[in-house]
């Protein structure tokens, strides 16, 4: 098993930070906020950062303004879902984003965690906006995670919680956080053929079988296991984040006792810590500038939804 080494020639600098707020005043009956909030993923798409949110049917377009794109309504019409509404069940969940090439142009594909079942679905976004059901791909990767001696390991079956993603070469990896309670296998990613994959997320083939699922030590903070929180791909040089967030499940938030960004290269893993207004930030999406490896974004989740998703602007400061 690959594990995370903190490799102390390793640092970041923060170059600036601003608050995800629309500037445009949200359609009669959008059911949109005044912000992006619970800033759960990044992708870079036509020159523009894409923001997905696990709780808001919206994602969010950034360039000089703040812009949003609806994605199709839920139960009862929401697009917002909250405890104070009395619907936070209904949410997507969607943690982990992704940029692709499409028949027609670039693709967004953005994954529910899987969670739960309402948490199962794939928002594709391309020349149209649609829900694709991802069902058969999460009882896939439960299956991997059980293994083959599931009856010994599990008293139930394990919980998959997707929080990254990313195409290295012809693969697709998917990104388990391993946070789902006490029987989770740990921090595992899940290899997959790409092109096969476009092809079921089209309807025009078979979902392809799991290539390799590949388990990691991240490393712990106070007894708590640091999982991923989201990653993405530079040829085949793999950058993450990975929080160890005190809390039971995958459901329940917790304090962020440890944050950390690192590099898998191969079975090689190196990282630091994430430490940011002087504390661990729960970072849930990671974005690079395409022509510099160095240049990064970081959102950060406020875990409020009254309080916009903050996007700070990295630095990459040593033998990244």
């Amino acid at each position: 098993m690959p594990r995370a080494v903190l490799d102390p020639a390793l640092s970041v600098r923060v170059l600036g930070m601003r608050e995800l707020r629309y500037q445009d005043t949200p359609a009669l009956g959008d059911d949109r906020p005044q912000h992006v909030r619970a800033a759960s993923g990044l992708a870079m798409v036509g020159g523009r950062l894409a923001v997905i949110q696990d709780d808001c049917a919206f994602i969010g377009l950034v360039t000089d303004r703040v812009s949003a794109l609806a994605l199709p309504r839920g139960p009862g019409g929401r697009r917002r879902f909250e405890e104070q509404i009395g619907n936070k069940g209904d949410k997507l969940d969607l943690e982990a984003c992704i940029v692709v090439k499409g028949p027609l142009d670039e693709e967004l594909w953005a994954f529910g965690s899987g969670s739960t079942p309402m948490r199962e679905k794939i928002a594709v976004v391309g020349f149209s906006t649609r829900l694709h059901d991802g069902a058969p791909l999460y009882r896939r990767l439960r299956e991997e995670l059980s293994g083959p001696t599931a009856a010994e390991s599990f008293r139930v079956p394990p919980v998959v919680n997707i929080e990254g993603a990313c195409v290295v070469g012809k693969q697709l990896w998917l990104f388990h956080r391993g946070n789902t309670g006490p029987h989770d296998a740990g921090p595992t990613v899940f290899r997959i053929d790409q092109p096969g994959f476009a092809r079921w997320l089209a309807s025009e083939g078979a979902l392809p079988e799991i290539d390799y699922a590949q388990a990691y030590d991240l490393g712990t903070a106070n007894g708590v296991r640091l999982g991923f929180t989201d990653a993405v791909a530079h040829g085949a040089t793999v950058f993450y984040l990975a929080v160890a967030e005190a809390s039971p499940n995958a459901i329940d938030d917790g304090p962020v006792l440890a944050s950390h960004i690192g590099i898998i290269q191969g079975d090689y893993v190196r990282a630091c810590e994430l430490v940011i207004d002087g504390a661990p930030a729960k970072a849930e999406g990671l974005a690079f500038d395409p022509s510099d490896r160095n240049h990064a974004w970081v959102s950060i989740d406020p875990d409020d939804v009254d309080q916009p998703a903050r996007l700070y602007e990295l630095e990459l400061v040593g033998p990244w």
